[in-house]
This record gives C-alpha cells, structure tokens and sequence, in this order.
C-alpha cells in the first residue's frame, strides 16, 4: 500500500507563503488522483484541493486563487503552494490518495 509523507508546514505571518509537499512511496502515485484536506481545531476536516491523475485541479471556494495543487510525477510528488495566507487557513493539512490512504498531516499555523 502506498505510504504518504508531507513536509512543509509551519509557522508564517498572515500575507505570507508555504509550500507543502507530499511524497508517496510507490512509481503508481501517477496514476492516483491526490487530494489536500486540512482539520482546524473544533472543526470537520475539510476537502481543500484535488487533483487528477491527468493534473486537473479543483479547490474549495475559500482558497481558489491563492492555493495551486500541483504534482510531479517523476518525484511521486503533490504539492501545495499556498499565497496570501490567512489566520482561517490554521489547521492540519494532510494529503491523501482519492479512495485511498491517508499522510500523517504536517501543521499550518498562520499568525495574524
């Protein structure tokens, strides 16, 4: 089964960027659509970006045009790049396969 590990998160002022990244551990993450999901404190966890095997994006309403979703496939790799964060945007982002399993999570905390 494929293992999931993000990296990138932190802590950054309100305005500021991060880019998360994703690595799987298996060749057939090319061939997995990837979704971003991130849990604040007190709240469900919520779908933030997908994107298709082929590299079509989609994005909640709340970070359409400040986040990008992208992937690499020759690194296994999915990203996240976050602009213009806001403190709303605290919370744990974790990546996980569509239909499959789940990364660890790796926090955002967004200073106002």
């Amino acid at each position: 089964q494929v293992q999931l590990v993000e990296s990138g998160g932190g802590l950054v002022q309100a305005g500021g960027s991060l880019r998360l990244s994703c690595a799987a551990s298996e060749r057939t993450f090319r061939s997995y659509a990837m979704g971003w999901f991130r849990q604040a404190p007190g709240k469900e966890r919520e779908l933030v970006a997908t994107i298709t095997s082929g590299g079509s994006p989609t994005y909640v309403n709340s970070v359409r045009r400040r986040f990008t979703i992208s992937r690499d496939n020759a690194k296994n790799t999915v990203y996240l790049q976050m602009s213009s964060l806001k403190p709303e945007d605290t919370a744990v982002y974790t990546c996980k396969v569509i239909g499959g399993p789940w990364g660890q999570g790796t926090q955002v905390t967004v200073s106002s």
